[in-house]
């Protein structure tokens, strides 16, 4: 018999066969709609029987939807709300007709004024994500989605008025000095520790107390960017810093609840880049975010300040690769005009090297 409805307990349930032209395509069914009402549960009777039809007709492959793709997605909280805007242009499109150009389309649609890099983070990789996990299950084939070019990016920066990939520039410790009257001693200690042990912001405002071990001198920090967690070792400095800071619980203002205690006292890292913005603009500094003050800040002090060679530097910071660091968290910090008059100089000293070489006598006059 086709698939009906009927009702169990609070829950609406479907039993029956799926059936096209009058025949059965699919074996006997018994599954629950997950809806509390007779209409909802008529309504996934009518999604079911689509679906199977489709795959009945075409293949399985043939008829694998993006919201089918979705759903066998397991999405981080960050990527679901990206996940949500892109699903409203995309629902009930099959995944065979997503062509990386489609993709690429939706982009200034979803979000009109962001930054071609947005895009990528926002469209274009979350796309491939679900699109490509599909694939992984043997459900559909994969998709490559090229990023936009160089010229693409200035074009769409002209068009929002807004250049994007902007120089970082990285913390120093005369400008963490400067922050000492107008920062608070838990941020000021959060913007030190970043700056001394390379640590990331969400890693920095997840410390809790029981994270400390002073008397070794190293605080265990959580896994992120594809670093596993770890312990990281802390100057004499650091450890008296964190020994005379009490850990303090934030404030959720959304639930107006109190967090478990956390060694800097912040809950996350919005509350964190908040204090940060207002102690620059008291101090009358300019503002550095707390990832150029902190990971750019420490390698390019290692780097360029120190001299330390690209190796011992990567693994301090835990790169992977000392490749990497160098080309992207390095900061050249030489005045450009020195350099330009150092260039001249050197030419002036070989002319008046060979000036002098000139006149020089070559052997006794006769």
């Amino acid at each position: 018999m086709p698939l009906e409805a009927y009702r169990r307990g609070s829950v609406w349930w479907v039993k029956g066969r799926i059936e096209f032209e009058g025949r059965p395509i699919s074996d006997y069914l018994r599954v629950s709609s997950g809806a509390s009402s007779e209409e909802g549960a008529r309504a996934f009777i009518t999604e079911t029987t689509t679906r199977a039809i489709r795959e009945h007709i075409v293949g399985t492959e043939a008829a694998f939807t993006w919201d089918d793709a979705v759903m066998l997605y397991d999405a981080k909280a960050a990527e679901a709300g990206f996940l949500l805007k892109i699903h409203e242009h995309l629902t009930g499109s099959l995944v065979r007709d997503i062509a990386p150009q489609t993709v690429r389309d939706l982009c200034p649609k979803i979000y009109p004024t962001a930054s071609a890099d947005t895009w990528k983070r926002q469209v274009i990789t979350p796309v491939s994500a679900v699109i490509n996990n599909a694939h992984d299950l043997g459900k559909c084939a994969p998709i490559r989605i090229k990023g936009f070019s160089a010229a693409q990016r200035v074009a769409q920066d002209e068009k929002r008025g807004k250049q994007s990939r902007q120089k970082k520039r990285p913390g120093d410790w005369g400008w963490i000095d400067s922050l000492r009257d107008t920062a608070s001693p838990y941020l000021m200690a959060g913007i030190e520790f970043m700056f001394e042990t390379g640590a990331r912001i969400g890693q920095v405002v997840a410390i809790r107390p029981k994270d400390l071990d002073l008397p070794n001198r190293r605080v265990w920090i959580i896994a992120q960017k594809g670093h596993p967690a770890q312990w990281v070792a802390i100057s004499q400095e650091m450890m008296v810093t964190l020994a005379n800071l009490p850990p303090r619980r934030p404030h959720n203002r959304k639930t107006n609840q109190r967090l478990p205690a956390r060694v800097f006292g912040y809950g996350d890292r919005s509350g964190f880049t908040a204090a940060l913005r207002t102690a620059c603009k008291r101090a009358k500094v300019d503002y550095r975010s707390p990832h150029a003050a902190g990971r750019h800040g420490f390698y390019t002090e290692l780097r360029v300040r120190q001299g330390i060679d690209p190796i011992t530097a990567a693994a301090m910071g835990r790169w992977a690769r000392a490749s990497l660091p160098d080309s992207v968290y390095a900061h050249a910090e030489a005045d450009e005009g020195a350099i330009r008059a150092a260039i001249r100089t050197n030419r002036v000293q070989v002319i008046s090297k060979g000036k002098v070489s000139a006149m020089k006598p070559k052997g006794k006059s006769g």
